[in-house]
């Protein structure tokens, strides 16, 4: 292969997404408790419904050309609380919003295998650059925290390309940054339909990186096509390429 550079994809590709729903969690028990009246509802309905919502709304956004998790999060918390048959609150839901993004920039860890293997990637002369299903307030505090700009060369959410991942204008303007052709380009994501399905319909290369039975988010059950690799952990990259 010749591959001059590797896109990654965030969520589940450099960081784990375990450790990050602690805060909102229990945010989300005070500002139901708030919008109830002080008599919340048991929490196994909480968790039904909360896991409904998530379900439906997530299964609509999945099939958009473009959106901001910040109105994916504001229509699951609605539909939530019409779940529940509780009138929705503007600071109730500024409560659990603010814990959910630190969720976010504060919980996300990056996996153990990251640095060392961007370190080698970049060593090596390849182009190095996230391309992610993510809002800017997120994704810059999380390239800041991990100091990811020591190796990556850019880093682009879907907000600042008006584009979510798999529909091809993301994918075309990190090649555009990145000034490569899609047939030099490895992309590297945990979605099949996201990352493998969207960078392979523009030509580049994909890799599928798994973690054990953990599911990518926000999936529509669409067909997805085989990536070129599987992996399952980042440094086997340094055998690929």
């Amino acid at each position: 292969m010749d591959i001059r550079g590797i896109f990654f994809d965030l969520g589940g590709t450099l960081f784990h997404y375990e450790g990050a729903q602690q805060r909102a969690r229990r945010a989300l028990m005070t500002a139901v408790t708030r919008m109830a009246g002080g008599a919340p509802p048991a929490r196994e309905a909480i968790g039904a419904a909360y896991r409904q919502a998530s379900d439906e709304v997530a299964r609509r956004y999945a099939t958009l050309d473009y959106y901001l998790h910040a109105a994916l999060f504001r229509d699951t918390f609605t539909r939530f609380t019409e779940l529940l048959g509780i009138p929705f609150d503007e600071d109730a839901y500024a409560v659990y919003r603010e814990a959910q993004h630190s969720d976010v920039v504060d919980g996300l860890s990056l996996k153990d295998d990251c640095h060392e293997t961007l370190r080698t990637l970049r060593q090596r002369g390849l182009y190095l650059s996230i391309v992610s299903n993510i809002d800017e307030d997120m994704l810059q505090p999380l390239v800041q925290r991990e100091r990811l700009h020591d190796w990556l060369h850019h880093w682009t959410s879907s907000e600042a390309a008006g584009s979510c991942k798999p529909h091809r204008r993301f994918f075309e303007v990190s090649l555009e940054k990145a000034g490569l052709a899609p047939e030099h380009v490895l992309f590297v994501g945990d979605s099949p339909e996201h990352d493998v399905n969207g960078a392979a319909a523009l030509g580049m290369r994909t890799v599928l990186i798994r973690n054990g039975d953990s599911a990518p988010p926000l999936q529509s059950g669409a067909a997805t096509v085989e990536p070129d690799f599987i992996i399952h952990r980042l440094s086997e990259l340094t055998q690929l390429v």
